[in-house]
C-alpha cells in the first residue's frame, strides 16, 4: 500500500489532471490512496469569498464564487464524456453547500465560515479527478474525508481525534481496496462530531496524507511537486537552491518549524512513529529520483535556507521596570493560547519582551490590546524572518546585505534574523 498525495499546482489544468493519470497508470496492481488539494489557486479564491460574505457583502461573494464554480465546471467539460453528467450532480450538492451559506447572514466568528467555504476546494477538485480517472481505465473510489477525519472545532487549524479517525479508516476505507486499487480523498479538510466541517491549517494535505499512510501502515508515502525534490531553498526566492538527495526527520521537522513549505509542519510525526519513509518526486519527470526522506543520519548539508515575509514585531515593555518574570510571561504565553497565535521567535531582557509573529492583522491586533494590560506594547511591521540552517558567515552575510537587523538569535546550527530593507 501507497499513499500519494498531489498538490493544487498537480491538478490545476487539464494537462496537469492528466499527466496525474499517467503518473499513476505508471504503477499498475498497486493498493494506492491519493490525496489531492483544491486546483490552482482555488483556495486563495475560496479565501476572497469568505471575506466577502463575513463582510456583508453578499453579491460580491456570490459573484466570486460562480467564477470559481464556472472554472471547474469548464475544466469538467474538457476531461469527460461519459462520465460528465454524474459529476455534475455530485458537484451541484458542493455548489449548493457552499450558496445556501452565502445567502445567510454571519453570526458566528470569521474562522468558522472560512472552513465552511474553504474545504469545498477539495470536494471538488477530487471528484473532477476520480471521474476522469474512471473514464480513463482507472478505477478510483472517491470518498469524503469528512466521513473519516473526526477534528476539535479549533477552526481553520483543527485537531485530528485519532482514536475515532483510525476507527473510520479501519471500517471503511481499508475494505475499499478489497475491489478497488485507487481511494481518492481530500486533504486540508475534516469535519466536527457536529458534521460542521473544519480545516488542518494551510497545506494540511501533506499531514492529511501522512495520518492517512500511518493508519493504513503505508510502505511508503510520495508528495508529487514541481520541482525535482526538497531544495536548500525556496526556487522562486532563489533560482540558484540546491537540490537535496537525501534528509532525516529531524532535519526535515526543524525546516518545517521554521516555515520551509516544501513539508506541512505536522507532517513528519505521523511517519516518523511508524518508520514510513516520505519521498519528495517530480510530478513533471517521474524519472528522476527524488528526494527520500528517512530516519538515518544524514551528513555534509548545505546552508538551509527559509524566508519568511510579512513579520510583525511586537516591543512589550515592563510598566514599572519590574523584572520580565514567571507571572507575566505565563499570562503572555496564555495569551497566545487563547488567540490561537503562534510566535516565531522570542528575546526576553531585564525588563522586555520582543516578539515576532505572522502579521494576522486581527490576531496581532487583539495581541497587543490584551498584552497592554500589563506591558507598554510597541508594533513593527513590514519585517521578514530569515533562518540558516547549517549557516555559514559569507552566506549569512550575503542575505542581510543591505538590510537593517532588528533582531538576532544564533545556536551553533541556527541563526534567525529579523530585518527590514533599508
Amino acid at each position: 500500500m501507497k499513499v500519494f498525495k498531489f498538490g493544487g499546482a498537480s491538478v490545476q489544468t487539464v494537462e496537469r489532471i492528466q499527466h496525474a493519470a499517467s503518473i499513476l497508470k505508471s504503477y499498475p496492481n498497486e493498493k494506492i490512496l491519493i490525496v489531492i488539494s483544491a486546483m490552482g489557486k482555488t483556495t486563495n479564491a475560496l479565501e476572497k469569498v469568505a471575506e466577502a460574505f463575513f463582510a456583508g457583502h453578499t453579491d460580491e461573494a456570490l459573484k466570486l464564487f460562480e467564477a470559481i464554480k464556472q472554472s471547474h465546471i469548464t475544466t469538467a467539460k474538457y476531461l469527460l464524456v461519459t462520465h460528465f453528467n454524474p459529476l455534475m450532480e455530485q458537484l451541484g450538492h458542493f455548489f449548493t453547500e457552499v450558496e445556501w451559506l452565502l445567502h445567510d447572514k454571519p453570526v458566528r466568528e470569521y474562522d468558522y465560515y472560512y472552513d465552511q467555504i474553504v474545504c469545498v476546494g477539495e470536494l471538488l477538485s477530487t471528484a473532477i479527478v476520480s471521474a476522469y480517472l474512471n473514464e480513463s481505465g482507472l478505477r478510483s473510489q472517491w470518498i469524503d474525508v469528512r466521513d473519516i477525519f473526526r477534528t476539535d472545532d479549533n477552526f481553520r487549524d483543527a485537531a485530528i481525534d485519532w482514536n475515532y479517525t483510525s476507527q473510520r479508516v479501519l471500517e471503511d476505507i481499508r475494505p475499499l481496496f478489497e475491489t478497488a486499487e485507487i481511494v481518492l480523498t481530500q486533504g486540508f479538510i475534516g469535519s466536527t462530531d457536529e458534521n460542521e466541517s473544519t480545516t488542518l491549517g494551510r497545506e494540511g494535505s501533506d499531514y492529511s496524507a501522512a495520518v492517512f499512510a500511518n493508519l493504513l501502515d503505508a510502505e511508503s508515502q510520495t508528495i508529487w511537486k514541481d520541482v525535482e525534490g526538497v531544495m536548500n531553498a525556496d526556487p522562486k526566492q532563489f533560482p540558484d537552491a540546491q537540490f537535496i538527495a537525501e534528509l532525516n526527520y529531524e532535519e526535515v521537522i526543524e525546516m518545517a518549524y521554521y516555515g520551509a513549505q516544501v513539508i506541512h509542519p505536522k507532517t513528519i510525526k505521523p511517519l516518523q512513529n511508524k518508520g514510513i519513509p516520505l519521498l519528495v518526486k517530480c510530478f513533471l519527470d517521474q524519472n528522476l529520483p527524488g528526494t527520500i526522506i528517512h530516519n538515518k543520519q544524514v551528513k555534509g548539508l548545505p546552508p538551509i535556507i527559509v524566508l519568511k515575509s510579512n513579520q510583525a514585531l511586537l516591543h512589550l515593555h515592563s510598566k514599572d521596570f519590574s523584572f520580565v518574570g514567571e507571572k507575566p510571561v505565563a499570562d503572555l504565553y496564555q495569551l497566545f493560547t487563547d488567540i490561537k497565535i503562534k510566535p516565531n521567535l522570542i528575546q526576553t531582557g531585564a525588563v522586555s519582551i520582543q516578539i515576532c509573529l505572522d502579521d494576522r492583522a486581527d490576531k496581532i491586533e487583539k495581541l497587543a490590546l490584551d498584552a497592554s494590560d500589563f506591558f507598554e506594547v510597541q508594533v513593527e511591521k513590514g519585517l521578514t524572518l530569515l533562518t540558516v540552517r547549517h549557516y555559514e558567515e559569507p552566506v549569512l552575510q550575503q542575505l542581510t546585505k543591505g538590510q537593517q537587523i532588528k533582531l538576532k538569535q544564533q545556536t551553533p546550527q541556527t541563526v534567525q534574523v529579523l530585518m527590514q530593507q533599508q
